[in-house]
């Protein structure tokens, strides 16, 4: 595909758990069996998510995910898309993605998000007697950037691992503050169109417009997020989709997003305006055959000239997932 060469694919995983899980274990299994297989494609990186007090999402612990993806798996980049910066102190993160850079050389990767992640009972416990906030966001990226790099003179706290690591740090966000901000460190800036897509050609732009070469990188680099559900035929794609419409619809609901199979029919299980709500949030799924799919890549690519896209792909059996990328590697 012609026009496609020179976007990069990437996955984005939540380690998700299904309804017949006993526990975590199967679901972490399903993460590194599907990286296992996304290198294969070839695929760029493989990102996970910190989520917390979810039921059914279990890559709280992003860090020591990252360690046991990037163990089983040879040449894919593995990172957090992203950690939760005002969850942490910046020191911390400095060291535990100081530590997989040293163990995995080359291949880590820090998507920084300053939302919590979680509701607000469970930031503060996160916190304990920390006093961080989003609104601290800019100063920590920066103290933690200072972490990674070379020690300065007077320096009196350094990470350790961590120091001269210069892990590669991105911005990740969903709205203009995010844009404005990895425009001014001149930073990459990945936008959450996956599940909040209503501002992403104006950050785009607002970034692009902005951008400030830095140190690291010369030129503005743009990653979206994109849902996504490939089968052999466009029915068969709505089907599988299903179970993703109803994680979205209890998500609004306030109900457990343990994955459930798919229906047949969603009519019955929604009202016009949670359907109309779902439908919004995944405004930007690719959903269908390779050639639906095809067709949608292009009409993206046009849109948007992104440098990168990063897919997630919900899914209920295992396999469906391993298919949808394999019908997506093969449209490069």
């Amino acid at each position: 595909m012609s026009d496609q060469q020179k976007v990069a694919f990437s996955v984005l995983d939540l380690a998700s758990r299904k309804d017949t899980d006993q526990g975590p274990a199967a679901a972490l299994q399903r993460s590194l069996a599907l990286a296992q297989h996304v290198e294969r494609l070839e695929f760029t990186r493989f990102w996970v998510a910190e989520h917390h007090n979810m039921d059914a999402i279990v890559s709280s612990a992003t860090s020591v995910l990252i360690g046991y993806l990037a163990a089983g798996t040879g040449r894919i980049r593995v990172g957090a898309g992203g950690v939760m910066l005002p969850n942490h102190a910046p020191l911390v993160i400095a060291e535990q993605f100081g530590t997989l850079e040293a163990l995995y050389p080359g291949r880590i990767d820090l998507g920084l998000g300053r939302a919590p992640g979680t509701d607000q009972v469970t930031a503060r416990a996160l916190r304990n007697h920390r006093s961080g906030s989003s609104a601290d966001f800019p100063e920590d990226i920066t103290e933690l950037q200072s972490f990674l790099g070379p020690r300065r003179a007077g320096q009196q706290v350094i990470a350790m691992p961590g120091m001269d690591s210069n892990v590669p740090i991105w911005i990740l966000g969903s709205s203009l503050f995010s844009a404005q901000l990895a425009a001014e460190k001149g930073l990459p800036y990945a936008f959450a169109s996956h599940f909040a897509p209503r501002m992403m050609m104006q950050a785009i732009e607002l970034y692009r417009r902005h951008f400030n070469p830095s140190a690291v990188l010369e030129a503005p680099y743009v990653m979206l997020g994109i849902p996504l559900v490939a089968a052999e035929t466009d029915a068969q794609a709505e089907f599988l989709a299903t179970t993703t419409f109803q994680r979205i619809l209890a998500l609004l609901r306030g109900k457990s997003l343990l994955l459930r199979p798919p229906v047949q029919s969603m009519q019955d299980l929604w009202q016009p305006q949670e359907e109309k709500m779902v439908k919004e949030f995944l405004r930007m799924a690719m959903i269908g055959s390779a050639e639906t799919i095809k067709q949608k890549l292009q009409e993206l690519s046009q849109q948007t000239q992104a440098d990168e896209l990063i897919f997630t792909c919900d899914l209920y059996e295992h396999k469906d997932r391993l298919r949808s990328f394999e019908i997506l590697a093969g449209l490069r």
